[in-house]
């Protein structure tokens, strides 16, 4: 139903992936595999709703509570009761213009400068910056290892975890029992838990997503908030908007108040609202076709990455359009990797040094596959010609 190999000009539109490469890379011109993003055009029945909004004409100031049965939060109630089969409570809704915002805005509100957050790494990079630009100590275990996230959390001046579920880069979709054990170990040591779910939409076949907020019961002083947004699975973050699950009544409205008060950001993107309408109620088989096509992507990497580079064991993600490729096993240098890339393929590829784990990378493959081949396969010319073991 859905031609998801068709070939998008992104350049001009001020996209960062394509026009702001030179930014990042300090190159110009690279084929882009950067930011998570994707180069696919939004589902139709977006665009459609999109269209007739746009037609009428009038964008005065908006309320996302309003709408009824037609509007933003029952969309969400739809989604959530479709395709997680999770019952959820629209007036524990919040409202914020992206997910990072949201982020911050708990941070403030849940720990001081100097406190510890506790995250896993690798770490989206997003999270670093959220976390150190307000003074606060990032402090990361690596995915799996239970020991050391109850050993961090157990210092008394870690206040958060912060969770990405499922996660970013590496992919991987949290068990029931995982989340469960998370919370417990969160609430046994006093911290707040904030759930950033916005990959949640993207899970392979044979994964699902479980939303925290069917792990942690909501009431005063539960100290627990999801994160999320149908902008990534949908691919229109440049229209904003994010909406949040906030446990505690009171927490929660002193998290609306800061927002429309104190950040001045009491009406939404009108076209946000829209978009996420339309994705909620009418989306989801655009959304499985993309899925679809993207499983078939990441099958076409594996193929190739087992042919070009003997020794790189790599499976796909559990969720996501990001391949994270573990190189550490050829014994290249992740700066001379980058200027292979850079120089003489004339790609960008997101070093693993990013995300604080040097030799991965991370290959963004939401794209036609024609594309996706032209990047993996730059990346085996890369490394086969520095590989050391």
């Amino acid at each position: 139903m859905y031609d998801f190999d068709e070939a998008r000009d992104r350049t001009g539109t001020w996209s960062v992936q394509w026009d702001g490469v030179a930014d990042r890379f300090g190159v110009p011109d690279l084929l882009p595999f950067t930011i998570s993003d994707m180069d696919f055009a939004s589902p139709p029945v977006v665009l459609d709703a999109l269209r007739e909004r746009v037609g009428h004409g009038v964008f005065g100031y908006t309320d996302w509570r309003l709408g009824g049965d037609d509007g933003f939060r029952e969309a969400i109630r739809h989604w959530y009761a479709s395709r997680y089969d999770t019952a959820l409570d629209t007036d524990a809704l919040v409202y914020a213009p992206s997910v990072l915002s949201q982020l911050s805005q708990l941070l403030r509100m849940w720990t001081e400068p100097g406190d510890g957050v506790v995250v896993h790494t690798p770490t989206y990079d997003g999270f670093r910056k959220a976390v150190t630009g307000l003074g606060r100590e990032l402090r990361g275990v690596p995915v799996g290892d239970t020991e050391a996230l109850e050993r961090e959390l157990a210092r008394p001046d870690s206040r958060m975890l912060l969770l990405c579920s499922p996660h970013n880069p590496t992919g991987r979709v949290w068990t029931e029992q995982e989340l469960t054990d998370f919370h417990e170990l969160a609430e046994r040591h006093g911290a707040t838990v904030v759930s950033d779910e916005i990959h949640a939409d993207l899970t392979t076949d044979g994964h699902r997503h479980v939303p925290f907020s069917r792990i942690a019961e909501p009431g005063p002083g539960c100290g627990w908030a999801v994160i999320t947004s149908g902008t990534k699975a949908f691919n229109f973050p440049a229209l904003s908007g994010s909406y949040g699950i906030i446990g505690d009544p009171g927490e929660r409205a002193a998290f609306v108040r800061r927002m429309e008060t104190g950040e001045g950001l009491a009406s939404p993107a009108v076209l946000s609202l829209t978009a996420h309408i339309a994705a909620y109620r009418h989306g989801a088989p655009w959304l499985d076709g993309l899925r679809d096509y993207v499983a078939g992507t990441m099958a076409m990497v594996g193929e190739r990455l087992r042919a070009g580079l003997p020794g790189v064991d790599w499976t796909p993600p559990q969720a996501g359009y990001l391949a994270w490729i573990d190189l550490r096993p050829l014994g290249i240098d992740e700066d001379r990797l980058q200027e292979e890339l850079i120089r003489t393929e004339r790609v960008a590829i997101m070093p693993g040094g990013t995300y604080g784990t040097p030799g991965f990378v991370r290959l963004n493959v939401g794209c036609p596959r024609a594309k996706a081949e032209r990047g993996v396969d730059a990346l085996v010319r890369a490394a086969g010609r520095l590989r050391t073991r």
